[in-house]
């Protein structure tokens, strides 16, 4: 199917502007803008709407590895999309993907190109049952980008076509006025938040031994649940505060992160990692979302992340979902849908994560959840307990009430089988080897 005579019109910018798309080659270079970064293996798509294709929802997925998984991948994508945008208003009129995977050693571009097509091919069937048209799909590799829907060679020739040089076209230069920024590939920003390789991690995993042995029969044992609660965020404030203090390097975010690890030793991220598996001490950690304390937070939380390596990979699950927090709250949505891809690979059943995740799919305000943040804090205070602030030293958080994170975002279904992360750390004390694996 060939729709180049269709123009494509994402959103435009607060005042009013619009860019039409009118060619395969100007939809790839779209791509990074719509999103907010460069997608490296995955799937995504875009809905369209109205007669001129205005841009509308979009999802990504990492391509699976498994052809056999194709198929139903593809539905639940063209059932997840149609369905999302049917509540957020109105029913798709059509729809475009992108097919996003860089050769493995010895491949070239197109050999990827022939190799998802199948994938493609699914892609187009699955909407096609749910009526709604894709009108393009682009398989983007190794620079250039081919179509499997256009048969005109003139345009998209069977040896594919170059990408534009980055900052070059209309796209991008309507972007920058806009003050629209790409932060890079998908895989840098989750690189920034991966865990360190084993070898690097021993030093950390014997500190988080130590620190699961001696606070989680603590934090079990109901009395002294509290008093932890408030060591880790006394604790967290003061490497927020090292972390605001540090100056920045200039030499850009690897840097910087590299830093970050430097500062804090592997006991004190440690007792922090521990201490924020309880769900109350995480919600009172998620009231560091705004003003100066969100940029240390942030470096807070990336940091401890990337500490939570080998058998301890579960235990990101908290830093990585209030860094995703952080992040939305701040109005970096594609850092933290990165950030929540992350932590729901890990855990699929973490509520916060998953509501989180709703909530920006629904296109919903971070607003609701900071008043309700903002209210917890402000009630702390009126009971004169101290505030987990890193920079003021003002009164403040007291323990969040159940729910209190949960009744700010969309319900989310139920969870069976689902655990608290207490009794998830329960079997993780002691040293290494005292349960299956860990």
């Amino acid at each position: 199917m060939n729709q180049h005579r269709e123009p494509h019109e994402p959103t435009g910018s607060a005042d009013g502007q619009q860019i039409t798309l009118r060619s395969p080659a100007e939809l790839a270079d779209a791509l990074p803008y719509l999103l907010g970064f460069h997608p490296t293996d995955s799937i995504v798509m875009v809905a369209l709407h109205g007669e001129r294709g205005r841009f509308g929802g979009r999802l990504r997925l990492g391509i699976p590895r498994a052809p056999q998984e194709w198929a139903p991948v593809a539905e639940q994508l063209a059932e997840c999309l149609i369905e999302g945008s049917e509540r957020r208003g109105s029913r798709p009129d059509g729809i475009v993907a992108f097919l996003c995977q860089d050769p493995a050693e010895g491949e070239t571009g197109r050999r990827v190109m022939e190799r998802l097509r199948p994938l493609a091919q699914r892609l187009r069937t699955a909407c096609g049952s749910l009526d709604v048209p894709v009108y393009e799909v682009l398989c983007i590799s190794e620079g250039r980008f081919w179509s499997y829907c256009c048969p005109d060679v003139r345009c998209c020739p069977p040896e594919g076509t170059g990408l534009a040089l980055p900052g070059t076209s209309v796209m991008a230069a309507a972007a920058a006025y806009a003050g629209v920024r790409v932060r890079g590939s998908l895989r840098e920003m989750e690189a920034r938040l991966a865990p360190w390789p084993a070898a690097e991690a021993e030093d950390q995993a014997r500190a988080l031994d130590d620190a699961g042995a001696a606070l989680v029969p603590r934090i079990l044992a109901g009395a002294g649940r509290k008093q932890v609660a408030e060591e880790t965020l006394k604790l967290a404030e003061s490497l927020m505060e090292r972390l605001a203090q540090a100056p920045v390097p200039a030499t850009g975010s690897t840097d910087q992160d590299a830093e970050d690890d430097r500062l804090i030793g592997h006991d004190e991220a440690a007792a922090v990692i521990v201490g924020l598996q309880d769900r109350e001490t995480r919600d009172r950690a998620a009231e560091w979302m705004e003003g100066p304390e969100a940029a240390p937070a942030l470096r807070l939380w990336r940091t401890l992340a990337r500490r939570c390596a080998g058998p301890y990979g579960e235990y990101a699950t908290a830093p990585l979902t209030l860094a995703a927090w952080v992040s939305w709250s701040t109005g970096d949505e594609p850092a933290a849908r990165v950030a929540l891809a992350l932590a729901l690979r890990i855990d699929p059943r973490y509520v916060f994560a998953q509501l989180l995740h709703q909530a920006c799919n629904e296109g919903l305000d971070p607003e609701a959840l900071r008043r309700c943040l903002r209210s917890e804090r402000q009630e702390r205070a009126r009971h004169g307990q101290r505030a987990a602030r890193p920079t003021s030293g003002r009164p403040g958080p007291r323990p969040a009430r159940p729910g209190s994170v949960r009744k700010a975002l969309p319900a989310a279904g139920p969870r069976p089988g689902a655990t608290t992360a207490p009794e998830r750390a329960r079997g993780r004390t002691g040293r290494r080897g005292t349960r299956g694996g860990r």
